[in-house]
């Protein structure tokens, strides 16, 4: 009978604080799949926030009668994210799936990828503000990247505490871009603007130009940022295998396989730092709100640049396409595709678009490595 009782007994140690993380879970779940908001990302974070929130759990590391016993996913975190592994191996399959044709056909579009980085930067002033430490305000600016990945990588070189919020934030509002962008867009800009159709010439991209691209990028970010080498090396280096055309399988491989693999993985696993008392706190609030804060930026940034441009170019630019300069790659091109063709249906922007978006991802990565640079880790 005692035995009976004791499995009952740990009902009892629930909490409040537990059952609201369950709900969190719960609620990323749904919109994982019934919204399919990042569902590869969303559900198993979602049900990795209930599994450690669960009283007891075996899955993080818990003390028992002064042993401690080391839990799987913080066995998994210390394994492939403490030291940066798993977020590695995603740039590979990142930048696997990038095409950087419409960008190499138009390279003056890497001006837009900059200037939507302006969001990172606010965002990380208005932290220090609201009273972030140096090195956790960096890690919270960085979710202007627009860029997972990157969001947890900068989180976790600087070890901050509030490595969960940022990656829901991070991912949360890479999924709503379709509602978060349009109104920021149609605010900075006229109808005649959003109306004004641009040329797109197809200029024949050589293979050689392609192989050369991800290995000058690799060298000039690595001399600029040398704390972004890791992150750009491996994004560039998936791109390589992808354009050299030896290697077909590998490429096949990195983007669907290994990328899917270690999105899984690293799903559950960041949840181990979503346990209720670390994530629930005014802090995590401010985050979600700083989040969005940088989002907005980011695409006002690159609407703006897009604005002043215009102003000394005979052939003016369509400047919602300053928008995509943020990562969120292809969903930012997508949705100023879609915003061009609603206000006109024969304005085709979407290589220029995508040019755009895929310099975004580079331009992310490099800010983050230049934060890596110019903040120090404590």
């Amino acid at each position: 009978m005692s035995e009976i009782l004791s499995l009952f007994s740990n009902v009892g140690n629930i909490t409040v604080q537990q059952v609201i993380m369950w709900i969190i879970g719960g609620v990323m779940i749904w919109l994982g799949i019934r919204k399919q908001m990042e569902p590869t990302l969303l559900v198993p974070m979602g049900f990795g926030a209930i599994l450690v929130n669960l009283p007891m759990s075996a899955v993080v590391t818990r003390e028992i009668e002064g042993v401690i016993e080391e839990g799987p996913l913080d066995v998994l975190f210390n394994a492939g994210i403490a030291n940066e592994l798993f977020l590695l191996l995603l740039f590979i399959g990142i930048g696997a799936m990038i095409d950087f044709t419409p960008l190499l056909a138009n390279p003056v579009l890497m001006l837009f990828g900059a200037a939507a980085q302006f969001g990172i930067f606010m965002t990380l002033s208005l932290a220090t503000l609201f009273g972030f430490s140096l090195q956790d305000a960096s890690s919270v600016g960085i979710i202007g990247a627009a860029d997972g990945p990157t969001s947890i990588f900068v989180a976790n070189y600087f070890n901050s505490k509030y490595l969960g919020a940022i990656i829901v934030a991070a991912y949360s509002y890479m999924a709503l871009v379709p509602i978060i962008q349009p109104p920021v867009i149609r605010l900075l800009t006229s109808k005649k603007e959003r109306l004004i159709h641009m040329e797109y010439s197809p200029k024949s991209v050589s293979r050689k130009a392609k192989i050369l691209f991800p290995i000058m990028i690799t060298v000039v970010s690595g001399i600029v940022a040398p704390k972004s080498a890791p992150l750009i090396g491996f994004l560039m280096f998936g791109n390589l295998i992808r354009e050299c055309g030896v290697l077909d399988s590998l490429s096949d491989t990195a983007q669907h396989t290994m990328a899917n693999l270690v999105t899984l993985i690293l799903g559950l696993t960041v949840a181990s730092r979503m346990r209720a008392e670390d994530f629930l706190n005014v802090q995590t609030l401010m985050i979600l709100l700083l989040g969005l804060v940088a989002f907005i930026f980011d695409t006002a940034g690159g609407v703006i640049f897009a604005k002043v441009l215009n102003l000394f170019r005979k052939k003016k630019i369509n400047p919602m396409i300053g928008a995509c300069g943020i990562s969120a790659f292809p969903m930012s091109g997508r949705v100023v595709t879609q915003m061009a063709l609603k206000e006109d249906p024969t304005n085709i922007l979407i290589m220029q678009a995508t040019g755009v978006n895929v310099s975004g991802q580079i331009a992310s990565v490099i800010a983050g490595g230049l934060i890596l640079g110019l903040v120090p880790k404590l």
